[in-house]
């Protein structure tokens, strides 16, 4: 085997999807009671970068292949995952050649074609619209139904790593006859679909309240008759994450709590009640801090934190971006929110062990708050007599954003106060995170439009190849006005050397010179101080002790094998 063969392979995994328990029949266990103190906003996962709608949307709306507990890449609607050896992937790496499930429906009854999947990408790349997964389809030349249950996929040029496009939860198939009339400018205003969209996962959305609760009903025309166990899925959003692991952990009020971003002592004497449990998956979520490099002032109006604005006053100095890093005590920040389930990182790129660079540990996982002093004194910026730094004209005074959420502020306080010791002042402000990561191009609040100097928050990329979320930092992947504010590059990051890179990266074929260069474009964002990254986040969630036949991951949605969750006899 060649060794391309090998890292195609390689990432291939043959599963039967039995859950812990068996299913005795549909629908026998009842209701489900989850709760998500992170509201969704919307059941389009394309229109929101949100980790709450992914999650929601992929118990209705599928993906051709998915991402297992690791991270391997199984079968979902299609029949098998192409490679070399199977002659789904061309020779020349042009080509992926998916082949559908015969007989799949969609839950209104209707079939499931090929055609489904080309739209779905027309959608995703239509003019004048925005699409918050466009980097799934970075490189996809053409899709072609080559007949009503196979899909050929045509890349612009050799792409080794073929798994991105209708991969896993964020790149899910929609319904062409649902959403025929929503490309371009007007995917935000079909409103019935975005809130429930016909699918052919286990569920079906029987009722929509954004930013309050969703209430899911078995999917009749699910293609395993047997599954999923729950009858139903109540998904309940709002609260914190404490009142959250609480409904699960002490109360038993509820059998699923997602994110329980609390502090470690906190939910150790919450699981002392005996009711349930946190399962932790690592991934490769990064809670990070955002620097705007645009101009975020007011006056702008529609050019606010866009290009066309212009570089912003203060950031356009890379000394300022270095010093807030170089303040900031990381093991500090994990000690108080994590615990084990963080770790100190520079990186953006935390895992796979493959692709995880040490280049700039040695500077940026120590605090040094002589070095950032001395950094901004050579760079001309002087103490005013309220401390503040400022140099010509322009103050080191900056707004600082992230959602509602204890350890969240917690750590905005502790950075407040490292800053301070570099002659840096910052206003905080706290977003519902329903709000925050809701997507509505109508609020001025939401993390893509970025209104701020500073935003945290934490993402990630599905499965264990990072090449589409290396994407995201492309000079076009940054939301605008243009795009409906979709887009995945909030820093609004434009170099052409890291395009370059990125670009090569999708065409490199050798496993260690991927890596290499994952290294790379990793290390550039780092030196480039686009972002400050905090800690390298494991997921954890609460769980009633009741509920058996979960599979946690770190590399897809949390809910990746719903259909298989039971009810414990």
């Amino acid at each position: 085997m060649n060794r391309t063969t090998m890292l195609l392979a390689g990432t291939v995994a043959a599963l039967t999807m039995a859950g812990s328990a068996a299913h005795a029949e549909r629908g026998s266990d009842g209701n489900l009671k989850v709760l998500f103190w992170q509201a969704v906003s919307t059941m389009n996962i394309y229109l929101s970068g949100g980790t709450k709608e992914q999650y929601a949307s992929s118990m209705v709306i599928e993906p051709l292949a998915g991402f297992d507990e690791k991270g391997n890449v199984y079968p979902r609607l299609a029949v098998e995952v192409p490679t070399l050896e199977n002659g789904g992937i061309s020779k020349d790496l042009t080509t992926i050649t998916w082949k559908i499930k015969p007989g799949l429906k969609w839950s209104d009854g209707s079939a499931f074609t090929a055609d489904d999947v080309v739209f779905t990408w027309q959608y995703c790349t239509a003019d004048g619209g925005g699409c918050a997964q466009k980097a799934k389809f970075e490189g996809v030349k053409t899709v072609e139904a080559v007949d009503p249950t196979t899909v050929k996929v045509t890349f612009t040029a050799a792409k080794p790593y073929p798994y991105t496009a209708f991969v896993g939860s964020l790149s899910p198939i929609i319904q062409k006859a649902q959403f025929k009339d929503c490309l371009g400018i007007k995917a935000p205003e079909c409103t019935a679909a975005n809130f429930g969209p016909i699918g052919t996962g286990p569920f079906k959305v029987k009722e929509f309240k954004p930013n309050d609760v969703i209430t899911f009903v078995v999917n009749d025309n699910y293609r395993d008759p047997a599954k999923p166990s729950f009858a139903s899925v109540t998904l309940k959003g709002g609260g914190d994450a404490a009142s959250a692991a609480r409904a699960v952990l002490e109360t038993g009020e509820y059998d699923y709590a997602w994110n329980m971003q609390v502090e470690p002592e906190v939910l150790a004497t919450m699981l002392k009640a005996g009711k349930g449990t946190i399962k932790t998956a690592f991934g490769s979520q990064v809670e990070r801090i955002n620097i705007n490099l645009t101009n975020p002032d007011p006056k702008l109006g529609d050019k606010r934190s866009t290009k066309e604005g212009g570089p912003h006053p203060a950031f356009s100095d890379p000394a300022v971006r270095k010093a807030l890093a170089l303040a900031i005590d990381r093991d500090i920040i994990v000690e108080a929110g994590y615990g084990a389930a963080g770790k100190a990182t520079c990186n953006i790129v935390p895992g796979p062990d493959a692709y995880v660079s040490t280049k700039n540990d040695a500077w940026c996982l120590k605090q040094d708050i002589a070095a950032a002093n001395k950094l901004l004194d050579d760079a001309g910026w002087k103490k005013g007599g309220d401390g503040i730094r400022a140099k010509n004209g322009v103050k080191l005074s900056f707004l600082y954003q992230t959602s509602t959420n204890s350890v969240r502020q917690a750590t905005q306080a502790l950075v407040k106060d490292m800053w301070a010791q570099i002659g840096v002042s910052v206003e905080l402000r706290n977003i519902s995170a329903s709000v925050f990561f809701g997507g509505d191009p109508a609020s001025p609040d939401t993390f893509q439009k970025f209104y701020a100097d500073l935003e945290m928050y934490t993402n990630n990329f599905d499965g264990t190849d990072p090449e589409p979320y290396m994407a995201q930092w492309m000079c076009d992947k940054a939301p605008s006005p243009k795009t409906g504010w979709q887009g995945e590059n909030m820093p609004r990051y434009c170099n052409p050397e890291y395009d370059k890179l990125a670009t090569e990266l999708s065409k490199t074929v050798k496993l260690e010179d991927r890596a290499a260069l994952v290294k790379k474009l990793n290390d550039m964002l780092t030196e480039d101080f686009v972002h400050i990254p905090l800690v390298y986040r494991g997921q954890p969630s609460a769980f009633s002790n009741s509920i058996v036949g979960v599979k946690s991951t770190g590399w897809d949605s949390e809910v990746w094998n719903i259909a298989d969750w039971s009810r414990k006899k």
